[in-house]
């Protein structure tokens, strides 16, 4: 499955990879080796928290050979990964948050297109009113993927369009139903109001069915854009992280980063502008194909 790693994310894993493997040959590992180490891993976006525990939690096994290191790394990254998992039951609707460039409108795309090949009726609905390049975007995404979609007024209440979108779902004999929302509104208290409000709707108009809230965030931007997330984590129930431009300059650190201070399991990865390059996160070939 992960197979795509290696072929599309050579800036991820050539940076990573290759120089764990250094670390991994070495006869004696010492204070000095794990030193080095630790500024690897902070380079490579896996965040200071993140990476301080790490580095104790490899300090208190007292490895002192590289293979020990490699064996031991391999059981704490994948520790980090399997603490939070992501559940695929109950994939019917499908709320998308996150910020403006974050690659939501994309990753949209790319899981209704996921669906469509799967023989599912799909139905798309551009509850992010306020940016009308948002809704030509998605309108694009639902031809390519023969999606049906609807779309609201300039400056429509999202939380109407939601309702709508609700009654067509039900009406219509969908099987999927993805809502794409606004990335950014004015104040914190705004994003709080209209993603709980839509999620009113939601849950109200289709009772008893489970809401898959994931949100986007771009690799590239290492931290800044894990910073940013924290705001749609407080916000909302964040049931999953879709991980994108993994084909960038990200180092794919920040995975680790976010399972661990976020507490949200990452459910895709993504990569590149073609609609099936999105791939179900697979926490054990990510760190093995990571550690060589």
């Amino acid at each position: 499955m992960f197979s795509f790693i290696k072929n599309q994310l050579q800036k991820i894993f050539s940076h990573v990879t290759s120089k764990l493997g250094t670390f991994f040959n070495k006869p004696v590992i010492d204070a000095t080796a794990l030193k080095e180490l630790e500024i690897l891993l902070l380079a490579s976006d896996v965040g200071v928290t993140t990476t301080r525990s790490i580095i104790a939690q490899l300090q208190a096994a007292q490895v002192s050979t590289g293979p020990e290191l490699k064996h031991m790394l391999h059981s704490i990254l994948l520790d980090i990964l399997n603490k939070h998992t992501y559940t695929a039951a109950n994939q019917s609707i499908f709320l998308f948050v996150g910020i403006n460039g974050s690659g939501k409108t994309t990753s949209i795309g790319k899981l209704a297109h996921s669906y469509y090949q799967q023989g599912k009726k799909v139905l798309l609905v551009a509850a992010d009113t306020f940016r009308a390049a948002a809704t030509e975007q998605l309108t694009e995404w639902s031809r390519i993927t023969k999606s049906d979609i609807l779309i609201g007024k300039p400056g429509q209440d999202p939380a109407s369009l939601v309702y709508q979108g609700c009654e067509k779902f039900k009406n219509e004999g969908y099987d999927i139903l993805i809502i794409d929302t606004a990335g950014r509104l004015q104040t914190k208290i705004n994003l709080m109001n209209e993603l709980a409000k839509i999620k009113r709707i939601v849950a109200k108009q289709l009772p008893g069915m489970f809401v898959n809230t994931l949100l986007t965030i771009d690799s590239m931007l290492g931290q800044n854009s894990f910073e940013q997330a924290k705001l749609f984590k407080e916000s909302t129930d964040v049931n999953g992280i879709v991980l994108t431009k993994m084909d960038g300059t990200g180092k794919g650190g920040i995975v680790f980063a976010i399972a661990q201070e976020l507490s949200i399991p990452v459910a895709y990865i993504a990569f590149g502008e073609q609609a099936s390059q999105l791939k179900p996160f697979n926490a054990q070939e990510y760190v093995t194909d990571l550690l060589g």
